[in-house]
């Protein structure tokens, strides 16, 4: 018998969502020699490995059927409860456990948001430039993104309060990172996030308060997130345990006051995915309760990650030319580079891939036209003397690309 294979019919939105051509070209570039500043990835070397083997046993010994069993959507009660306590005693959100609903990283809850709240051609503010895996989520919903430039001190409260005078309606959200944003490692200074907050509700726009990297400060007086800001009362806030325990548990959080959007966030959650790993929730809320764990693992990450942006910082100084810039992030895992101008960053990771270096080219960060000539490093994942080693490679490279001395290559 004949088979017949019928095309498939795709949604319109796939024609919005394509695959990162920079995360193909990324592919050639994950290997152990490599010196890579590409991912966002934490150090695995600093991962409590040891301490999260004794969670894991107590957990199978203690409760392991209900947590191999299914769970609730919203997550697991106990590490619900953990949120709202943390938060208070960090940043004095107020939060109660039926405002949290936890997720499959923050990804899934920037996913969850825009599925709950954007028709296709709804109007999202973004700074620009902005994380890439953000504007993946909303395109993926065929939303029309507005790029608002930033500066030192994050997004331009000027040009936002001008960009939302001047739309015919307001937009569904305005998404920011306000903590060491991806991917220019720049935070929201605290004067304009009163402003921003200020701004929104005159607008009557919700924010997305994105913080997957607050408690990664290394320098620098602590700075209240708009979440816990007076009159911040339509911002959803999202929390992550990826970047200060595990990224491979993916358990992350979000806070939503607003019970009628935390009701529609719930059903999205529900016809994704049923529910998040019980089993990795309890994990994550094993290692998180134990006595001090998360404040002295907290504090390693905080001194080796330091050392490591040091290392960077005075490696770029050392090796780049002078028509370069970059940005000096007191906390998270990344800074940007302007290079010199007319210097393609994708032409140039092809060069660096050949000299066993690699990093995230700006183009994708960019909403509109993008500046060709920024690229993204990594920090955290590489020990110093790596660091230096690849900052001295990269160094070399765009001093020969300014005396016209290479020419890009495809990575093969």
């Amino acid at each position: 018998m004949n088979s017949v294979a019928y095309p498939y019919r795709f949604a319109g939105r796939m024609r919005a969502l394509k695959p990162s051509a920079i995360r193909e070209l990324l592919k050639a570039t994950v290997t152990p020699d490599v010196i890579s500043f590409a991912g966002g990835l934490p150090a695995p070397e600093l991962f409590p490995v040891e301490s999260l083997e004794g969670v894991v046993r107590d957990i199978l010994a203690e409760d392991g059927p209900a947590a191999l069993q299914y769970g609730t959507s919203e997550g697991h009660l106990p590490l619900r409860a953990w949120v709202c306590g943390h938060l208070a005693r960090t940043s004095g959100m107020a939060a109660t456990s039926d405002q949290v609903l936890i997720t499959n990283g923050s990804q899934q809850g920037l996913d969850l948001i825009a599925k709950a709240l954007v028709d296709p051609g709804d109007v999202v503010v973004v700074e620009n430039p902005a994380y890439v895996g953000a504007l993946q989520a909303f395109n993926s919903y065929q939303a029309e993104i507005i790029g608002v430039p930033g500066d030192s001190d994050g997004i331009r409260t000027d040009l936002l309060a001008e960009t939302l005078s001047r739309l015919p309606r307001p937009p569904k959200f305005l998404y920011l990172i306000p903590n060491f944003q991806n991917p220019t490692g720049t935070s929201l200074s605290a004067g304009r996030r009163a402003e921003v907050v200020k701004i929104a509700a005159a607008h009557g726009v919700p924010i997305v308060e994105d913080d997957p990297y607050g408690l990664l400060r290394y320098s620098g007086p602590d700075v209240p997130p708009l979440a816990s800001l007076p009159g911040a009362q339509s911002v959803v806030y999202l929390g992550t345990s990826s970047k200060i325990l595990a990224p491979g548990l993916r358990i992350a959080w979000l806070v939503a006051t607003d019970s009628g959007l935390m009701e529609r966030l719930i059903a999205a959650k529900q016809a994704a995915d049923l529910h998040t790993s019980g089993f990795a929730q309890r994990v994550v809320c094993g290692f998180f309760r134990l006595p001090g764990a998360l404040e002295r693992h907290v504090g390693r990450l905080r001194a080796a990650y330091a050392l490591r942006r040091d290392a960077m910082l005075q490696a770029l100084e050392e090796h780049l030319p002078g028509e370069c810039e970059w940005t000096r992030p007191n906390g998270g895992l990344f800074l940007w580079v302007r290079l010199p101008a007319g210097t393609d960053g994708v032409e140039l990771l092809g060069a660096a891939a050949r000299e066993k270096v690699s990093f995230v080219p700006g183009e994708p960060f960019w909403v509109g036209r993008p500046a060709l000539n920024t690229m993204r490093l990594n920090f955290s994942n590489a020990p110093e003397d790596r660091i230096r080693e690849g900052v001295g490679r990269l160094g070399a490279l765009i001093r020969a690309r300014a005396a016209g001395a290479y020419f890009a290559e495809s990575i093969g």
